[in-house]
């Protein structure tokens, strides 16, 4: 029998879905309609599958880096593992899709609209936020890429960039914590010797 995912993940579930309905009626209301434009250009949209996949790698390789040499950026993975649970391939590549449709759609399309680049990002990170240092290293990445995608937001005139690039990095991301729990060579280099012995 399955494990059943951890309580961050019911949480998150809830969380993006008030996010996209409140996203969705802010947009509506400020706006009058929510134009398919927000979405996608019609002509130009493999420029934006393409800038978001290109932003996708940078973030993810940024990461990467962090992980081989910033210790906190291995603890927050356990962190995050630990809170997530056993995540099945199918529920990591959902929470993706769910999470990049839902924050693109209120920071970078609602709040972003109405406030501009920089409280859009400033909020975005605050939300990846959490108690120790190692969460801290999570803000600071989510502010960096809160603010890649409010440039592809301002640059392109729509959504599909940021939307694309944030779902890479979230399935790469929850599809490697999913994989790993636990067997991943980086995690378990980084355990404490307490953590080994046992």
């Amino acid at each position: 029998m399955t494990a059943a995912p951890g309580r961050l993940y019911r949480l998150a579930w809830g969380l993006y879905l008030v996010l996209a309905v409140g996203g969705a009626v802010w947009i509506g209301l400020r706006r009058g309609v929510i134009p398919l434009s927000l979405f996608f250009d019609v002509h130009l949209w493999w420029l934006d599958l393409l800038l978001g996949t290109g932003a996708a790698l940078l973030l993810l390789g940024a990461w990467m880096g962090a992980e081989r040499t910033v210790p906190l950026a291995r603890d927050l993975d356990r962190q995050i593992m630990a809170a997530l649970g056993p995540l099945q391939p199918g529920e990591a590549v959902a929470l993706a899709v769910l999470s990049g449709f839902a924050e693109e759609l209120f920071f970078r399309g609602a709040v972003q609209g109405a406030f501009g680049w920089l409280p859009a990002t400033l909020a975005f990170a605050v939300l990846h936020s959490g108690p120790g240092k190692a969460f801290r290293l999570w803000t600071l990445f989510a502010a960096v890429a809160g603010l890649v995608f409010a440039g592809l937001t301002v640059w392109r005139g729509n959504l599909l960039a940021p939307i694309v690039g944030h779902f890479l990095v979230n399935a790469v991301n929850l599809g490697r914590l999913a994989r790993g729990r636990g067997d991943s060579g980086r995690l378990a280099e980084s355990q404490p010797e307490s953590e080994k012995e046992s």
